[in-house]
């Protein structure tokens, strides 16, 4: 069963992070939380692994299809790598309470931006300083709660550069690896209290689903992918906020 139950959660996993380009992180958090029963330190650093995998065999159709923009992944991931690698080193010192709180409020904020209506390309850019603020607050959730900030990154992508949402998607996966990556290595005091039995599994569930959801993307109607993702993770936030502070 436990097998069982970590296969289809790769496979939610990659189905996410392959149609919406985005989120895979905040499902497997929950998930490592509430069905496996991780810490929420462990829980983190295991989906780091795990989105890393997936987003990597979702990002290889991108580049074949040209709809990956390097040098601004490298931007953003660049800008934000101060605060992803200080909160990476001092997760572990935290509350689980407090990440958990954290989790919850990013999953409010994640939930809120799928919702938002698609973004003209005649808006006005967003300024600088806006871009740097932004990037250090996706590298801060990346280093305090394992979320690579997809959910961030590609409004960013779409204001600031004028990009589309297919480009956007495409490389918001680059920048979800590039922090995902930089954040699991800040981790290491946490590697030794992780069971990497199941976040394996997750991870190959994962990977191959995000390759095959990242091919049929064109094929599905984004906008109802993104208000059903939206919904469930309001329902998750709700829900850790409820274990967090009423059950406990």
């Amino acid at each position: 069963m436990i097998t069982a139950s970590a296969i289809l959660s790769g496979v939610l996993i990659g189905a996410v992070l392959g149609f919406v380009g985005t989120g895979g992180a905040i499902l497997s958090v929950p998930i490592l939380m509430y069905i496996f029963s991780f810490s929420a330190p462990a829980a983190t650093t295991a989906s780091l692994a795990i989105v890393i995998s997936a987003a990597i065999s979702g990002l290889i159709p991108k580049i074949k299809s040209k709809d990956v923009l390097i040098r601004e992944a490298l931007i953003i991931s660049a800008i934000g790598l101060i605060t992803n690698v200080g909160f990476s080193l001092v997760a572990h010192t935290f509350k689980e309470s407090t990440i958990k709180t954290g989790f919850s409020v990013v999953l409010i904020i994640a939930g809120s931006s799928m919702l938002m209506k698609p973004i003209q390309g005649n808006e006005k850019r967003v300024p600088l300083v806006a871009l740097i603020l932004i990037s250090l607050v996706i590298g801060t959730i990346t280093g305090l709660c394992g979320i690579g900030g997809g959910f961030l990154a590609i409004p960013i992508l779409v204001l600031f550069f004028k990009n589309s949402p297919i480009k956007a998607a495409g490389t918001s996966l680059l920048i979800i690896i590039l922090n995902s990556l930089v954040a699991f290595i800040a981790h290491y005091s946490s590697w030794q209290n992780v069971d990497w039995n199941i976040p394996i599994t997750m991870a190959i569930s994962a990977v191959l689903t995000a390759r095959l959801a990242s091919l049929k993307v064109q094929s599905v109607n984004p906008q109802l992918l993104r208000k059903l993702f939206a919904v469930l993770l309001y329902c998750i936030s709700l829900f850790t906020l409820f274990q967090t502070w009423i059950i406990s």
